[in-house]
């Protein structure tokens, strides 16, 4: 190891889990972390990364501009798998390699994507709404049981929402934008003929926007839509439009299209359920992100330090 390999951890729940921390110090020493857990971004993230061969990052941008202040920067490992932060070709003409471990937080972000169907079926927010109220009524939810359950994205995620939904008793059609198996219905008809819609693409310019104001008139006004992927594969105002005229009947974000304003552009209308981007927030995602980061460092930079002892 040479003195200038000093890793940054911008990720606030890596800086602050001391699992992570103690192995990412096995590997390399000279590790910096995000000790005061701030929101890094524009010249606070550039003097926190300045001087670093490697780091570890989350939702921080990383763009040409930030690039070109580091450059002693060659390598990023992602926490996460989401890389719409992430300016790929700038990445590519500073000669920064990306790393992405693909699948670490598949299963918690499936779990939320069930538990958000069911609160949605069973109107939990009204329900709760009614006690907060003093009140003691029973709001009539549905069952997932027997439910068609339209899947859009079939990555990791979306085949281990398709694997809980089926314990369920539910059915699935699947639509994904990149892959068209024969198996596969066209995101129309998914739309038309599913009473729940799940959403788990990555941000592109092919998928902005992909739902948006004819796609949601196909759905039912019994249908709920999911989206625990990114905010911007939704035209929000369009959503919002579409439950404020009852033309669905629930909506459940995980995601917003801007994030750095709660609940930015969604007024709280009826049928709205919003969760702060919690998809990998599990104590074993983030244990298993960290570890695939450390590893996949450790790996691209020749290591000896590396804790090969742990189980990844």
């Amino acid at each position: 190891m040479t003195p200038l390999e000093v890793v940054a951890v911008t990720s606030r729940s890596f800086s602050c889990h001391p699992v992570l921390r103690n192995e990412m110090l096995e590997a390399f020493p000279n590790a910096r972390f995000n000790d005061q857990g701030l929101s890094l971004s524009g010249d606070a993230l550039i003097e926190f990364l300045l001087g670093c061969e490697f780091a570890v990052t989350a939702l921080e941008t990383i763009d040409s501009a930030l690039l070109g202040c580091l450059p002693d920067l060659r390598c990023i490992a992602k926490i996460g798998i989401g890389t719409d932060m992430i300016d790929l070709a700038a990445m590519d003409r500073h000669g920064v390699t990306l790393l992405v471990s693909p699948g670490t937080n598949a299963n918690a972000v499936a779990e939320l994507t069930v538990m958000l169907m069911l609160a949605c079926l069973r109107r939990l927010p009204e329900a709760m709404e009614i006690v907060e109220r003093g009140e003691w009524s029973q709001p009539k939810g549905r069952e997932l049981r027997g439910r068609v359950v339209g899947i859009v994205g079939y990555g990791n995620v979306g085949k281990a929402v398709e694997r809980l939904i089926s314990a369920f008793g539910a059915t699935s059609l699947v639509f994904d934008p990149l892959v068209v198996p024969e198996a596969h219905v066209s995101l129309e008809d998914l739309l038309a003929e599913s009473d729940i819609v799940t959403l788990h693409v990555a941000l592109s310019e092919a998928t902005h926007h992909l739902i948006n104001a004819g796609h949601l008139d196909l759905m039912g006004q019994n249908a709920i839509l999911i989206n625990t992927s990114r905010g911007g594969v939704v035209d929000e105002v369009a959503l919002s439009q579409a439950l404020r005229g009852e033309r669905i009947a629930y909506a459940a974000l995980d995601v917003l299209e801007d994030e750095r304003s709660s609940r930015a552009g969604l007024p709280r209308d009826r049928g709205l359920l919003i969760t702060p981007h919690i998809g990998g927030s599990t104590e074993e995602a983030i244990l298993a992100m960290g570890r695939a980061a450390i590893k996949s460092l450790a790996a691209h930079s020749g290591c000896q330090r590396s804790p090969a002892d742990v189980e990844y």
